[in-house]
């Protein structure tokens, strides 16, 4: 499947129906995560593979990594709601994934080749993205997280002794008008995608 085909796809799936600002849910961007499915997928870290989407939302990374042929795909999330969304964009995909629902730092996990995230990024909560950080390490051999641009210094201490960054893509991040606190109807903020490996 080519990058264009994923993205299309994934421009098609539900959304939040409501989403929780305390929550920090956003869906991903349909471009952003194509683009990191399919720079995962050509570093050999998708096709094959069994993927772990933690903070899985809506499902767009567990679904997209299906589509591009990842052997079993799991994803997690405390929102029965967005869980009951990405089971439906499962569906309309036309892939098998197991979704379960589960705040990160309780969810029993076994070892996962990839793990995907896009972990909040603590402007509503400070640090919310370190069970995430921590879960993926716990669980996955490679992991993949989107970050807000600046973070590969704090990353890379935070991860010390566990894991380490071999590799940082900075891109745009497009977030659309969500909640009341948002002033634009649009906004585009630097993020970095981070690939981390175990040790």
């Amino acid at each position: 499947m080519k990058l264009r085909k994923l993205e299309m796809l994934l421009e098609g799936f539900e959304t939040f129906e409501n989403p929780d600002p305390a929550l920090e849910q956003y869906m991903t961007p349909p471009v952003v995560a194509a683009r990191l499915l399919y720079h995962a997928y050509m570093k050999g870290d998708i096709e094959g593979r069994s993927v772990l989407d933690l903070g899985c939302g809506t499902g767009i990374f567990a679904c997209g990594a299906a589509l591009l042929g990842a052997e079993q795909v799991t994803g997690v999330d405390i929102d029965p709601a967005a869980v009951a969304a990405a089971y439906r964009n499962a569906e309309r995909a036309g892939v098998t994934a197991d979704f379960v629902v589960s705040d990160i730092p309780d969810f029993s996990c076994r070892s996962f080749d990839t793990a995907i995230m896009n972990p909040p990024f603590g402007a509503q909560k400070k640090y919310a993205d370190r069970p995430f950080i921590d879960k993926a390490l716990e669980c996955a051999g490679v992991t993949y997280g989107i970050f807000n641009e600046g973070s590969t210094p704090f990353i890379r201490s935070y991860i010390s002794g566990r894991g380490v960054i071999d590799e940082t893509v900075r891109c745009d991040f497009p977030i659309k008008r969500t909640f009341a606190h948002h002033r634009k109807d649009s906004l585009e903020i630097r993020v970095e995608i981070i690939r981390i490996t175990k040790i």
